[in-house]
């Protein structure tokens, strides 16, 4: 798995891929939290509140994790090597966690540089500090798993198409299906077992600084159900 790892860290860094979507991750946020006018901008808010930060955040990596997925598979598919790969002594468990961590570390080392945001928004609190520290740190957690399940579909996308395009809008309606689209079909029926089929509801759960265990089995669930269909789709590949 570290060699698959490794492999797809070293592709997304020796091109201009890995540099543009933390480039465009930063500046999308930036430009949103920080210029525009709109619900977003943090100096336009009046509070010493990271919120609109959270509230942006996923619809941009509904966009830009599938940008970093969708050649996982489907480029290998594309090349003619996946059968090649399938047949290296390694097995497919940990071909497919190779890849899916490879993209799931891009997008930390993307998330990272946001803590400037935080720290900025410290500062500027009347007085110095005034933040919700266990807010935002929930809000972080929830990040991190939101960004897990996005990867895992994904990478998922991928391995759907030999077309990098395809798999680029599957993965987005996907996790757009996830984080919101269950939450629309529930206010329309007025149900909440159907509200809590979605990202979007958990999510919000975690931000509000309360780390429950059904937030984080629903993301971890999530993750695993389509890294486990990812496997058995790369196991017809080899039949």
């Amino acid at each position: 798995m570290l060699a698959i790892l490794k492999k797809e860290i070293n592709t997304f860094f020796a091109s201009p891929i890995g540099y543009l979507v933390i480039a465009i991750f930063l500046l999308l946020n930036g430009l949103f939290l920080w210029l525009f006018k709109g619900e977003f901008n943090i100096l336009d808010y009046g509070f010493a509140d990271a919120s609109s930060f959270f509230l942006l955040a996923p619809w941009i990596l509904i966009f830009l994790i599938p940008a970093v997925t969708m050649r996982s598979f489907s480029d290998e598919k594309k090349q003619g090597t996946l059968e090649l790969l399938l047949t290296k002594p390694i097995s497919h468990t940990n071909i497919v966690l190779g890849k899916y961590f490879g993209a799931f570390i891009l997008i930390l080392i993307a998330l990272i540089p946001t803590l400037l945001y935080v720290y900025t928004i410290y500062q500027l609190g009347n007085p110095v500090g005034n933040l919700d520290v266990g807010s935002t740190l929930g809000s972080y957690f929830g990040l991190l798993f939101l960004i897990a399940s996005y990867t895992a579909i994904g990478v998922f996308a991928s391995t759907l198409s030999d077309n990098q395009i395809v798999a680029f809008i599957t993965s987005v309606f996907i996790c757009f299906i996830f984080y919101i689209g269950f939450e629309g079909v529930a206010e329309f029926m007025s149900s909440n077992f159907i509200e809590q089929l979605g990202m979007s509801t958990h999510f919000k759960s975690m931000s509000r600084g309360v780390l429950d265990t059904r937030d984080i089995i629903y993301f971890l669930s999530i993750t695993s159900f389509f890294l486990m269909l990812t496997k058995l789709n790369i196991n017809k590949e080899k039949k």
